[in-house]
């Protein structure tokens, strides 16, 4: 049987409103009608029967309620005026108007009955109590709970019409799908592993960088397992009120009991699972009263067997270890950032529903896409659909694709920004010291595109993608990237003098004093501080103090620390200082070129130092790298004149 949907809530709350504004007008006219029934000019007794003598009333109306009352008169004088008096009621009024030949008309008044009387005292208060019931309901319709229902949980159930997802839909995670393929296993055939005593995880932590798909990933077992899923954020949990947290963590699982076997997927659970008793002074009491019901529910004194838990965070690290002990979150998914092959596969699932030409090639696209999260990846493809549909096509192209990386990767470009010859010239000596540094180190990833086209935050752009997936780094390339990121200044410096140098170096030296501070601090690559740690991965700070554990390094140390940070970077400013003035004709060279075509991919940079000619007379492709990709942590580089953009840095 179909269901029927809901009628338009505009119109019901416009009804609804109609029928009290209807209430109110015939509250008033009851209240009011008695008066204006009562019409003409009132006037005193005494002055009705002096005008009665004199003649001057012509037909009255008298209205009486019952025997022995007083009369209510109504009538017109001679000279049409009329008038409304009460007579006594032992007065013998009717006598003394027929003596004069008054005309009479007498209407006995109908008397109201006790229910009518009862509607008029109570109405007021029947029209309040509506009023105040219709907008409570309002309230708490809008508030998603019932009456004092600030407890109830906020939990949605996703049903199979909302859109259905399988593993068919995720794609570049494979180890993270098969990690889960036996909670699908399970929710299908839950006797198959009772009978040899074995028992499921109860919960599962997927951890990962945003946009790796953990939200797509726990739909998809409920897609294939086919039981309901019941979605919910971390911060859905914490109100203001002390208690109110914990009373949605057990309504969300009496509602999870009802439809077991099922999947309660938390979103953000560091929200409401940080440490607890951590930081200065007292702890969040509601966070850590929703965080205790929840650990209880999860694996307490009462089973909750058919429900699976599934949270996803990027920050295992402030989890609280109870939380993550066996019994409660056994396992830990990793969903990392796909490699590309990974990348080669959601971009052909998002493919699927863009028209693409024959020139698109999924592959070629992954190499040049390190880093990519799936998230990113469907925004490529929206942003090339979106630049085709712009341009007035019915196929996607790899053009298209390839402005779209560009797009994503090093920004929009910004081709209305007036730039005088001398900051033109200046951004092409200055992009081509990175590409001239880059070419010469051998540890250096070769060089993808340089552009002078302003582009985001940055008036220009070199950027480098490597040759296969890497997942550490060696220290010559570290070497290698401190001297290119240093290449720009020093290209500067030696066309256009020391007084020349501009600001346009700031996010390369932000990046390379950054590099030679994990070297030093994290990665021990400094012979004069040794392979020692002096800095922790992830520290936290609250009110400008360190939360660190370990103790304060001395000033000595301090010392030492910046004394070998600016030996490292000074070291990779004289190294690209030495390559840059050997080839100092090739810099002419490049940044010549740059100045003619703007845009140059790493094919055509090496055509140019090659002393070969440039053929634009097609549609300049950008060459890409041979195979693989890394994860770097920044595609974008900071404000400034332009950067290296290495990537992996």
């Amino acid at each position: 049987m179909n269901e029927k949907k809901p009628g338009n809530p505009w119109t019901k709350s416009l009804l609804i409103w109609v029928g009290v504004l209807f209430g109110l007008v015939l509250f008033v006219q009851m209240i009011d009608g008695g008066s204006r029934s009562a019409v003409g000019q009132p006037i005193a007794y005494s002055e009705f029967v002096r005008q009665v003598d004199e003649g001057n009333v012509r037909a009255v109306t008298m209205a009486t309620a019952s025997a022995g009352s007083s009369s209510q008169i109504a009538g017109k004088l001679a000279n049409g005026q009329v008038f409304r008096t009460v007579a006594p009621a032992d007065a013998n009024v009717s006598d003394r108007l027929i003596g004069k030949g008054v005309a009479v008309q007498v209407k006995a008044e109908e008397q109201s009955s006790l229910l009518m009387l009862l509607l008029y005292q109570s109405l007021p208060f029947l029209l309040i109590l509506g009023v105040s019931f219709f907008v409570f309901k309002q309230m708490q319709k809008n508030a998603g709970s019932g009456a004092m229902g600030f407890g109830k949980s906020r939990a949605r159930m996703l049903t199979q019409k909302e859109g259905k997802v399988t593993f068919a839909d995720v794609a570049g995670i494979d180890e993270a799908r098969e990690e889960l393929q036996e909670i699908v296993e399970y929710l299908k055939d839950p006797g198959k592993f009772a009978r040899l005593g074995g028992k499921i995880p109860k919960g599962a932590l997927l951890v990962g960088s945003p946009g790796t798909g953990k939200t797509l990933l726990a739909r998809a077992i409920a897609g294939e397992a086919g039981v309901p899923f019941f979605t919910i954020s971390g911060s859905d949990f914490v109100e203001m009120f002390v208690g109110v947290g914990a009373s949605r963590v057990r309504d969300m699982f009496d509602q999870a009991k009802k439809s077991a076997p099922c999947i309660v997927f938390i979103d953000e659970i560091d929200a409401v699972g940080r440490h607890r008793g951590a930081g200065l002074g007292n702890g969040n009491d509601e966070r850590e009263q929703t965080l205790n019901q929840l650990l209880v529910e999860m694996d307490g004194f009462e089973a909750n067997e058919g429900i699976i838990i599934i949270a996803a965070t990027n920050r295992p690290d402030v989890l609280d270890p109870a939380l993550l002990r066996p019994g409660r979150f056994d396992r830990q998914v990793m969903v990392p950032r796909p490699d590309i092959d990974g990348r080669e596969q959601i971009l052909a699932v998002h493919m699927k529903k863009v028209p693409l030409a024959p020139d698109v090639d999924p592959r070629v696209i992954a190499r040049g896409t390190p880093g990519f999260s799936g998230a990113d990846l469907a925004n490529l493809v929206n942003e090339a659909a979106l630049l085709a549909a712009r341009r007035g096509k019915r196929l996607v192209a790899m053009s298209e694709f390839e402005e779209a990386k560009d797009k994503v990767m090093m920004g929009t470009e910004r081709r209305s920004m007036v730039m005088t010859e001398d900051e033109k010239k200046m951004t092409a000596y200055h992009e081509a010291g990175h590409a001239i540094v880059s070419i010469h180190e051998p540890a250096s990833d070769p060089i993808h595109k340089a552009t002078i086209i302003p582009r985001g935050r940055a008036l220009g752009m070199v950027m480098r993608l490597p040759e296969r997936d890497s997942y550490s780094y060696h220290r010559d390339k570290m070497y290698a990237n401190l001297a290119v990121s240093m290449g720009g200044r020093v290209a500067e410096e030696v066309i256009f003098g020391y007084d020349k140098v501009s600001s346009g170096a700031s996010s390369d030296i932000q990046y390379a004093t950054g590099l030679a501070r994990d070297m030093v601090t994290r990665w021990g690559m400094s012979d004069a501080l040794g392979p020692l740690q002096y800095a922790d991965a992830d520290e936290e700070v609250f009110l400008g103090y360190s939360m660190n554990r370990q103790k304060q390094m001395s000033n000595e140390t301090a010392q030492a620390i910046d004394t070998e940070i600016r030996r490292i970077v000074e070291a990779g400013y004289d190294r690209a200082k030495h390559l840059l003035t050997e080839h100092q004709d090739e810099l002419h060279k490049l940044a010549q070129s740059l100045l003619e075509y703007e845009t140059l991919s790493g094919d055509e940079i090496k055509t140019v130092l090659d002393g070969g000619s440039i053929d634009r007379g097609g549609s300049a492709k950008p060459a890409l790298p041979a195979a693989g990709s890394s994860i770097p942590k920044s595609r974008r580089p900071a404000a400034g004149l332009g950067g290296a953009a290495p990537a992996g840095a």
